[in-house]
């Protein structure tokens, strides 16, 4: 686990420490000549150095002022891409139509009202009137609320229109390019292949279209983006730390290492607050930050074991994992719950309106197409704190928690069966989405008649203006393969790095197989893209090598990663139509509908 590939191993010795020194809790006991394990030489005959040397910083080669100049480059790129006509289509584009509302709502009452369902009411809100549509009672949100919080500020500083709406996803979609330059210029330790990265990412078109519209999987996926990269860095930290406590860079015989230096982990706790935040978008973050926690743990592990400590995947589950745990899912759960606050501040309007656990009550009473109806405990349809007194101070905050608890229940519910009785035109199984199994229509404007509006279709065709949320065919499908490879240097060469990439996309991707008989949409996987586009950097820096001297394997492995960059771009430009509301002809549009399964 602990990286790199696999060399025989040999035993030296090197000097103790000084023998008057005296340790302590976080000290390596000296000792006369102590034993280190290490490795032998290189497939390149060159010596393997020692834990402690392997643990030090390796991109003070490369200058900073260029790598962040870069990043920022591409970042500045991304953001003139998504803020191009951001406005139009300008209208409500598929869910914006209940996130835009709820944001203004929470932005304005503080807690998400209910509002009037009349047909009219959107082109209300698009001729700018904003009051007389909320109702007074709270409504029944089914996600948490950080991911609306951030639409809010859109619609704070620019209005409540399309732009104002969507101004925060394509900030937070930009930023998250530059995420992205900076955690794959961390994994490669190349400002060059991190641009790459980032200008792949910026080239989806799942990450691009939800960096334009009111949805709330954009801030998800950056959130868990970020979450990543501060692991990533938190490894980095932990070995460098630990080469410091471990001067001579073994451990004595029996030792479990630094302990009491090593208990506060500020990357950790940071990627703990980016998980709150990822799970207080939406409740998916909580499969990948399991999975990459149990991966943070088996990382301090393989580090330990580098410097010398015997049964490190044991010592580090209790010196390293118990502090993680506390970093990553104590500190993100205290941070989701202070994401409710204005749910928790409001608690006795949704104990007054929505107490009745209505979707548990729907399928236990009523069952889903002839399915066996579900038990139920519940005789009274409330939530136990709707028929209690008030309660102030703490007493009224403990309340609150609970009706937060019971609300969650329903939404649970909601989410897990009673959606089971619903059907989508665009919902497609997870099992299919790296492939691009079933894009989803957002806006279309069909039927446009030659001679109007710009249409110059023949005669007897006509013309639309369509926006699609479907992926770049090229990033995905070659992600795929960059993939299988992932899995194969992982096992086989023993590579930490393309592990996060096979963990991360099975940790975002495969719980999804779980939930296949509800209907759920490929744009869900924009959380799995980063760790696709991982794997395809990660890939194309194996193609090209790590030596920069003039080669031919060298030569070759620039023109075949160079190449494949050039095709996402073609493939960018040529479908960038249907991601911006283009007017096309019909022809023209059937050009890029390569598959039957795409309408």
């Amino acid at each position: 686990m602990s990286g790199g590939v696999a060399f025989p191993l040999v035993t030296t010795s090197v000097p103790g420490t000084d023998a008057g020194a005296e340790p302590g809790a976080d000290e390596v006991a000296p000792d006369a000549a102590p034993d280190v394990t290490g490795l032998s030489r290189t497939a390149a005959g060159h010596p393997v150095p020692l834990a402690k040397d392997r643990s030090r910083s390796r991109f003070r080669l490369e200058d900073p002022f260029v790598g962040w100049s870069a990043s920022i480059g591409v970042t500045l790129l991304a953001l003139f891409l998504r803020l191009w006509h951001l406005g139009t289509p300008r209208e409500f584009e598929f869910d914006e139509t209940y996130y835009a509302k709820d944001a203004w709502s929470l932005l304005h009452f503080g807690y998400v009202r209910d509002y009037a369902n009349s047909e009219g009411v959107n082109q209300q809100i698009l001729n700018g009137k904003t009051t007389g549509i909320w109702n007074d009672n709270p409504s029944m949100i089914v996600h948490p609320e950080v991911g609306k919080w951030l639409i809010a500020l859109g619609e704070k500083a620019f209005g409540m229109d399309p732009f104002g709406w969507r101004i925060s996803a394509a900030v937070v979609g930009s930023l998250m390019v530059l995420v992205m330059c900076r955690l794959a210029r961390r994994l490669t330790g190349s400002t060059a292949l991190g641009c790459v990265a980032g200008l792949l990412l910026s080239l989806d078109g799942l990450q691009f279209v939800l960096s334009r519209l009111a949805l709330l999987d954009i801030f998800l996926a950056f959130f868990v983006l970020c979450a990543v990269t501060c692991l990533v860095i938190d490894r980095d930290w932990y070995r460098a730390r630990l080469a410091r406590l471990v001067p001579d860079g073994v451990t004595t015989s029996g030792s479990w290492g630094p302990v009491r230096r090593l208990l506060f982990r500020p990357w950790l706790l940071l990627g703990g607050i980016c998980f709150g935040l990822a799970v207080g978008t939406k409740w998916t973050a909580i499969y990948p930050m399991a999975a990459l926690g149990v991966l943070v743990w088996l990382w301090s592990a393989g580090a330990r074991r580098s410097f010398g400590v015997r049964w490190p995947i044991l010592k580090s589950a209790v010196v390293d994992g118990i502090p993680a745990f506390f970093h990553l899912v104590v500190v993100g759960l205290v941070v989701y719950v202070a994401s409710w606050t204005g749910w928790l501040i409001h608690a006795d309007e949704y104990e007054d309106h929505l107490s009745s656990t209505q979707y548990t009550q729907f399928v236990a009473e009523h069952g889903c197409r002839g399915e066996t109806p579900l038990n139920t405990t519940d005789s009274t349809k409330h939530w136990p704190t709707a028929d209690q007194p008030d309660a102030s101070g703490l007493g009224g905050f403990i309340q609150a928690l609970h009706s937060l608890w019971d609300y969650h229940h329903d939404v649970y519910v909601f989410h897990t069966h009673y959606l089971n009785c619903s059907t989508h035109t665009y919902a497609s199984k997870p099992s299919g989405w790296l492939l691009i199994n079933r894009p989803v229509g957002v806006s279309a404007d069909v039927g446009i008649q030659p001679g109007t509006r710009g249409c110059d279709a023949p005669a007897g065709s006509d013309c639309l203006k369509q926006v699609l949320l479907i992926g770049t065919p090229m990033i995905w499908w070659g992600g795929t393969l960059a993939l299988i490879y992932a899995c194969l240097m992982w096992v086989g060469a023993r590579d930490w790095r393309f592990g996060l990439a096979v963990v991360g996309t099975a940790s975002s991707w495969l719980p999804w197989l779980m939930y296949d008989q509800r209907p759920i949409f490929m744009f869900y996987a924009v959380v799995t893209l980063p760790f696709v586009v991982i794997a395809l950097t990660l890939a194309m820096g194996k193609l090209i090598g790590s030596s920069a001297a003039p080669s031919a394997r060298r030569t070759a492995g620039v023109v075949v990663a160079g190449s494949f960059v050039v095709l996402v771009l073609l493939n960018f430009a040529w479908f960038w139509p249907i991601w911006t509301d283009g007017l096309l002809t019909h022809s023209e549009w059937l050009d890029r509908i390569w598959f039957a399964r795409w309408v």
